[in-house]
């Protein structure tokens, strides 16, 4: 594609070299960097793409994006300067590729917590109702059958649109992706056009990247506020920050809700650990999903999938046969009753609700063991919430470690200590390896009891010191109760 053709519509303070060249590559790494590549220099959070200037110009590079101009500009090299790389390589990336988001129906979903499971909720809805469709989510990117591991919650704004490209190729037509914050700030969505937006609730997290919770709310915010007219923004009106994210969008405001008068209406009648009873529109429904949070979670696939012209009752139907997605309130039981909840709980939000379904569903004197670590080299202010929230309710409390990342991990656990009130010192114990801290949890459980796993849900993987070992929490639970077994029978 010609460079002039590429630079439509994006905003240039400056350019120089030729300027009717053919690009055939896009890159954001400059060891990728070829003759009839474009290399843009994007500003990270750890490195500055400018000081890889020289590398990509040294492959051959045929024309550079970035905000400052290198001094050495070798002839016949195209450089355009913009104010924001980053949002110009968006632009960009999706003319690049045809603008494949133009020809989908893509959806979005935002939030702390809920963003996986509607996603792929949706995802497993509408492939049942005969669709080809697209997933892009934090366990996984899928192209109807073709799985494809993700790296991000968001992909990068050069393979996202690779990616929805291959989806149209394959004759998708809607494509459902989690929206992460970070997404929205480093314009990993700009140039793509949303069928629909979800937003399922806000709470802390990822402090550490936003440095505030109202830079973390107006992230969030962004995406609405991107939304065109043509699509749906479509509300947790329960939330107290739903209504705010529809303040300034121009699309089609709509909500769901379990406690008031929404758009589309829940109720739950009952629930248990393996399902929920719901009404839902005046529909009386059984759902294989259980907890209040998860409630919300179906409640917004129901909406946004009638919002997509889907028959209400086809929806329900569908839905009310799908099972809970990987690590999510996923639930092992062992020979001798002792119930396992691996759960990818990992902010304070997220683990209160699996507690506090957890401890509904209490029928009587069973206790709830719960293992609980916090990952490495993230938002540090929520690790002695977790722990408290972890012993208050909780029976017996192990702390154990997440992903480290490139943290001492018993610093992490120290923190996390801090946390724990002195009533509860006595049934709280830290075991830095994550293995024998499942092991011991199991031991400790009797017929009935519940083992709560939190944190890492579907990982298959422990990060440590930049390596991902293989570390599977389903796995090892499954091992964990052959072991007790075993144990008993000695």
């Amino acid at each position: 594609m010609q460079l002039t053709d590429l630079l439509y519509k994006v905003p240039l303070q400056s350019t120089s070299g030729p300027m009717s060249v053919d690009i055939t590559g896009l890159t954001m790494d400059s060891r990728q960097a070829a003759p009839g590549s474009l290399f843009a220099a994007i500003r990270g959070t750890q490195t500055d793409g400018h000081q890889f200037i020289p590398k990509a110009l040294e492959l051959g590079a045929t024309a550079i994006l970035c905000e400052q101009l290198p001094d050495e500009r070798p002839e016949g090299v195209s450089f355009i300067q913009v104010e924001d790389s980053a949002y110009a390589l968006g632009l960009l990336a999706a003319t690049f590729y045809g603008h494949p988001s133009r020809k989908l129906k893509l959806v979005g979903v935002t939030g702390t917590n809920g963003k996986t499971s509607t996603a792929t909720l949706l995802f497993r809805l509408f492939r049942k109702l005969g669709y080809r469709v697209g997933l892009l989510s934090t366990v996984q990117n899928q192209i109807d059958e073709e799985v494809i591991p993700a790296t991000h919650t968001t992909p990068d704004v050069i393979s996202l649109n690779e990616l929805l490209q291959r989806m149209l190729h394959h004759g998708c037509t809607h494509v459902f992706m989690e929206v992460s914050s970070h997404a929205v700030v480093q314009h990993r969505i700009t140039g793509l056009q949303f069928t629909g937006g979800i937003f399922t609730n806000i709470t802390h997290d990822h402090l550490d990247f936003h440095k505030t919770f109202d830079n973390y709310i107006r992230a969030k915010k962004g995406f609405f506020d991107g939304l065109p007219a043509s699509a749906f923004a479509l509300v947790n009106l329960d939330d107290k920050r739903g209504l705010v994210m529809l303040q300034n969008t121009a699309a089609r405001k709509e909500t769901f809700s379990l406690q008031t008068l929404g758009t589309f209406k829940g109720r739950i009648l009952s629930e248990g650990l393996f399902g929920l009873h719901m009404d839902v529109d005046g529909r009386e429904v059984w759902f294989k999903i259980t907890g209040r949070f998860n409630a919300y979670n179906l409640l917004g696939v129901y909406g946004a999938a009638v919002l997509l012209g889907e028959n209400a009752e086809d929806v329900l139907t569908e839905l009310s046969s799908i099972s809970s997605p990987p690590g999510r309130f996923e639930t092992v039981i062992s020979d001798n009753e002792v119930v396992g909840i691996v759960d990818y709980a990992h902010t304070p939000d997220a683990l209160q609700n699996v507690l506090e379904t957890i401890n509904g569903l209490r029928q009587g004197a069973e206790k709830i063991i719960t293992v609980v670590g916090c990952g490495g080299n993230r938002d540090a202010a929520k690790r002695p919430v977790m722990a408290e929230i972890a012993c208050k309710f909780s029976d017996r409390v192990i702390l154990t470690s997440d992903n480290p990342r490139f943290e001492d991990p018993m610093a992490i656990l120290e923190q996390m200590q801090a946390g724990v009130p002195p009533i509860d010192f006595k049934k709280t114990q830290t075991i830095v390896d994550r293995r024998e801290a499942i092991l011991k949890a199991v031991q400790m459980a009797g017929p009935h009891d519940v083992v709560l796993i939190a944190g890492k849900g579907h990982e298959t993987y422990q990060e440590i010191q930049g390596v991902k070992h293989d570390f599977d929490d389903r796995k090892v639970l499954r091992e964990a109760f052959a072991k007790s077994e075993i144990g008993r029978s000695e």
